[in-house]
């Protein structure tokens, strides 16, 4: 499969396909909202997203298998996106991983990973070989977290085999085998989130693991029951295959962890094919729980029991199945307060031939799949992969994007009713907990096709205008409505602040998200949380509930800006935007 990436504008996204092609990225626009109300009329899209990937210098090649035919399954699942500021210079960068084919490359020619500077004036550099993040294999997932509270981002990518952690000394990164976090390095881990699970200060790490797959033994397309579809012969898998178990590592505090997997219950729910993890504090009794989307079997919701276990209540939670009862293919997974009820809700994307889904969160611990009534269900065709919850106009209400692609070639040349290669898609909240598709009149960069997999989101430009960056795509919407965001720094809880609950009050409404890490596809957002306000020139008290149970208020901070709020220090730092 061919990968590109691709940057689009409020939103930049970039996007990737899989197989070897270039990297492109989308720019474009957002109607202003003085604009909005004469669109009702003149039928003027509410956003438009280009390409502008070239421009800013995200030029890679990212390789992921053979680009015509996919023998084995590790072909398909392809890689993730990170945005994070490396260099603590106050501005977003790129980071993405990276595959290789089966047949391999010679050691000078092997495709790497790439880090990307941001150069502030809406161009990027490539800086992998001087931030020493040169590296190759069947990469997969990645996650970010400062994991020794030094105030440096380090970074965590997953593999089909060895797992590296890289520690970031100041800009440049050191591959930290001390920290015993490779693996056995014959496992297939995939999505991955830093996550500090038992709120010492020090953040864990939660690894999500697919199949126990080895090449050597690998069936090929039509040898097994797995291994045909629809009729006709496909890669084998992941029925049929062994499934893994996840990982729990608990940060010891001295640059080391331990797995504790089996120790917190992780492991007693076993051979799930898991891809995706989201963390989020469903029942919101202050610790963070963690969700995976799995493919071909139940998802999983560890519950965390505030005694260093975690249970898994998917079933009962009314998550780990759609409402007709029946187990899904999950890929991608993002959460959000879509509804307005401050209660977190749940999206997952999924293969073709079924529909992505909404859970709904309904309180007391339980989800209602409402992914048909909130007007989610009409596309069958696709198979989604990275997904974000992004106020792309903000307006206060979080809308959706979907990054699709088939895994099978032969959907094209046997006419199986999907294509190869699909478009994105884009969902506008109607703030009534219902979405419109805009999708057909969102730009270029939505409506092209690809075979797309990493999905994240980020203000790349610090000017309040989301981007998406898509192993394939960038979006810009330019919006007259107002956003507020906020970087937090622990103290008593970890530095990142990661899994902090921040409250704002909008009018007769309070915003609710959380600091996560993972997320979307394999991939890491930008971890500044930030909220579209609409018309709001103002906001009312806002309040960070930290991981380590301290809440604070502050009152009258500005629209327009992003406030860098410290436990126990208040408001640090205020910028305005800085447009490139």
């Amino acid at each position: 499969m061919n990968r590109q990436t691709a940057l689009l504008h409020v939103s930049i996204v970039c996007q990737l396909v899989l197989g070897s092609a270039g990297f492109r990225v989308l720019a474009g626009g957002l109607v202003p909202a003085q604009e909005q109300a004469a669109s009702q009329n003149s039928k003027a899209p509410l956003a438009n997203f280009i390409d502008i990937g070239e421009k800013a210098g995200l030029t890679m090649t990212n390789v992921f298998g053979g680009v015509d035919t996919k023998k084995y399954i590790i072909e398909t699942t392809g890689t993730g996106i990170a945005i994070f500021d490396y260099d603590n210079d106050g501005w977003p960068d790129i980071f993405i991983v990276n595959g290789t084919t089966l047949e391999g490359f010679a050691a000078d020619q092997a495709p790497t990973n790439h880090l990307y500077h941001n150069n502030h004036d809406g161009t990027f550099t490539d800086v992998t070989e001087k931030a020493g993040l040169v590296a190759t294999g069947w990469g997969q997932g990645v996650c970010v977290g400062d994991y020794d509270n030094d105030g440096w981002e380090d970074l965590y990518v997953t593999y089909y085999g060895k797992n590296r952690l890289y520690h970031n000394n100041h800009g440049v990164f050191t591959e930290t085998a001390e920290a015993e976090l490779a693996g056995s390095g014959k496992a297939w881990s995939t999505g991955c989130a830093f996550v500090d699970f038992n709120r010492d200060g020090h953040l864990d790490l939660f690894v999500a693991n697919y199949v126990d797959f080895n090449l050597s033994t690998a069936l090929v397309p039509g040898e097994g029951t797995s291994c045909t579809w629809k009729g006709v012969p496909v890669m084998c898998g992941p029925r049929g295959l062994r499934g893994s178990k996840n990982i729990l590592y608990e940060n010891r505090g001295d640059g080391t962890f331990a797995d504790v997997t089996t120790k917190a219950h992780i492991d007693r729910t076993n051979g799930h094919f898991a891809f995706s993890v989201s963390t989020l504090d469903f029942d919101d009794d202050g610790w963070p729980d963690v969700y995976v989307a799995c493919d071909s079997v139940p998802s999983i919701l560890y519950h965390n029991n505030r005694d260093g276990t975690f249970t898994d209540v998917a079933v009962m939670a009314g998550v780990a199945f759609n409402e007709d009862g029946r187990e899904q293919a999950g890929m991608g997974t993002t959460v959000a307060d879509y509804n307005g009820d401050g209660r977190l809700d749940i999206f997952k994307t999924n293969f073709s031939d079924d529909t992505p889904t909404l859970y709904r969160n309904d309180g007391d611990g339980v989800f209602s799949d409402v992914t048909y009534s909130a007007g989610l269900g009409h596309h069958t065709q696709y198979l989604g992969w990275g997904t974000m919850f992004l106020d792309f106009d903000k307006d206060g209400w979080p809308d959706l994007i979907l990054a699709n692609g088939h895994v099978y070639p032969e959907v094209d040349k046997y006419h199986l009713g999907s294509t190869y290669k699909e478009q994105r898609l884009l969902y506008h909240n109607n703030g009534d907990g219902t979405f419109s598709d805009i999708s057909a009149g969102a730009g270029p960069g939505i409506n092209a096709t690809s075979s797309a997999r990493g999905l994240a989101v980020g203000d790349l430009w610090n000017d309040g205008q989301l981007s998406v960056v898509i192993n394939n795509v960038v979006n810009s919407i330019h919006s007259g409505n107002h956003w507020i965001a906020f970087k937090t720094i622990g103290t008593r809880s970890n530095r990142d602040g990661i899994g902090a609950k921040i409250s704002v009050k909008n009018g007769d409404r309070i915003l609710v998200d959380e600091v996560r890490s993972g997320s979307s596809y394999i991939s890491q957002n930008d971890m500044r949380v930030h909220f579209g306000l609409g018309a709001a020139t103002k906001t009312g008290p806002v309040q960070v509930r930290w991981p380590s149970g301290l809440t604070e208020r502050f009152d009258n901070l500005s629209v327009d800006a992003i406030h860098t709020l410290k436990e126990g220090s208040g408001v640090i730092v205020s910028t305005t935007p800085k447009k490139p």
